[in-house]
């Protein structure tokens, strides 16, 4: 069997907490998650062509590697 990699300062553990999150969040929770993301600061949400979300992933993972 093919073992799993995480990205770096992920595990199995950390992985298994961010599931059991998801998959006990009640509808309302997840609108309310969803709500407080558009609201935080720092960050911008805006649609773009599909065929530009691997250059995008690139140019983020560069900018966090900064």
């Amino acid at each position: 069997m093919k073992q799993s990699t995480f990205p770096k300062g992920w595990d199995e553990a950390r992985v298994n907490k961010l599931l059991a999150h998801y998959e006990t969040q009640s509808e309302a929770q997840a609108v309310a998650e969803d709500e407080a993301a558009f609201e935080a600061a720092g960050q911008t949400f805006m649609e773009v062509p599909t065929e530009l979300v691997p250059a995008i992933r690139e140019l983020i993972a560069r900018h966090s590697e900064a």
